[in-house]
């Protein structure tokens, strides 16, 4: 059997081990979301990764709410992204950039417009703005020209990846962004052909697969899903009738390889008793399968070798240790990051982090 140590084929590239860096929001670009030469100190000293997934990056303004989140929309982001995706490379690495669209959950004093969704409804809670915290916003339901529109931004932002040294793309689908808003019957209430019955539901994934496909080649398409439990106020009353149809698409129309945050009982990032959905999506889904969420390094290891997933993503455990794959395979102690720092501007709690000696 494999080892979470050993090289896997991901379609277009070859992973030099199945430990693969999970997209980590830091919030060190510019205020017009352009990357720096600090995140490519960053990226470049975790380029031990088998596969780094970018943080999430913003497709356009309108889908990009985060302060001092990148994107990839406009020729100067994509020059800034050339320094990160050549300090990965000169390092051996690989790097794919995850492509986001946040829906509902902006706030227009970031993005300067009314925030988009598949039906008019507020998320719970407080959006980060460079004001501090405010209440989320009343969304407007997307109509056919909204949906045009944001295909064509997914195409652009595609083809900007590329132009940009990325190895290949992740389509953000989780954690209560916009597609996966589509997906979920608890903020998806239309309908037309977007909504309703599960199939219609996953008609925006697919429309935003085949787009990206067609740009950048399915053997450099991922996705991220997240089919369990309550992300930000997304959540589905029957998981599992939606997210099979919707990975039994994926599968058709050729995915690299498919990676799933599923949050448990006890979870540190979310807690649900909506069951794990690997088990079935894995016997549709025949191309590699990354899970992520909690995972140690025990549980990692017997993952791989018992053939649960073919890989496994870490995320926080990144953030404070820049040599984590090694650490993993030593079996070294692992570091313990500062939470106050993971949004703060500065190097202090990004690239300050040694390595283990």
């Amino acid at each position: 059997m494999p080892s979470l140590f050993d090289a896997i084929n991901l379609g277009g590239f070859t992973a030099k081990n199945r430990v693969i860096m999970a997209p980590l929001t830091r919030a060190r670009s510019q205020v017009d979301a352009v990357p720096t030469a600090l995140m490519a100190e960053y990226y470049g000293q975790r380029a031990t990764a088998g596969v780094i997934i970018s943080e999430a990056t913003g497709i356009s303004r309108e889908g990009l709410g985060w302060p001092n989140a990148p994107g990839i929309w406009s020729d100067e982001q994509v020059e800034a992204w050339k320094l990160v995706t050549e300090a990965v490379h000169q390092k051996g690495g690989k790097i794919v950039c995850q492509l986001w669209h946040m829906g509902r959950m902006v706030h227009s004093s970031v993005t300067g417009v009314q925030p988009v969704s598949p039906s008019a409804t507020a998320a719970p809670g407080e959006a980060h703005t460079y004001e501090g915290k405010k209440p989320y916003e009343v969304a407007r339901s997307v109509d056919a020209d909204d949906i045009a529109r944001i295909l064509n931004d997914y195409e652009r932002a595609a083809r900007n990846a590329l132009a940009a040294g990325f190895d290949g793309v992740q389509i953000h689908a989780a954690n209560g962004y916009l597609i996966d808003q589509f997906l979920r019957d608890s903020t998806n209430h239309r309908d037309d052909a977007y909504g309703g019955v599960p199939e219609n539901r996953v008609r925006f994934l697919r429309e935003v697969v085949e787009r990206v496909i067609a740009v950048v080649g399915a053997d450099r398409v991922s996705v991220r899903l997240s089919p369990n439990g309550d992300t930000q106020g997304c959540i589905d009353s029957n998981p599992e009738t939606v997210f099979v149809p919707a990975v039994e698409e994926l599968e058709r129309l050729g995915v690299a390889w498919l990676e799933l945050r599923e949050v448990g009982a006890n979870g540190t990032f979310g807690r649900t008793d909506q069951p794990k959905l690997s088990p079935v999506l894995r016997k549709v889904f025949t191309r590699s399968l990354v899970l992520n969420q909690d995972y140690t390094r025990e549980e990692a290891i017997a993952a791989v070798e018992d053939g649960t997933a073919d890989a496994i993503s870490f995320g926080r455990k990144f953030i404070s240790n820049p040599d984590l794959v090694r650490r993993l395979q030593k079996g070294l102690p692992l570091s313990d990051g500062d939470i106050a720092t993971w949004y703060r501007p500065g190097a202090e709690g990004y690239t300050d982090y040694p390595n283990a000696e």
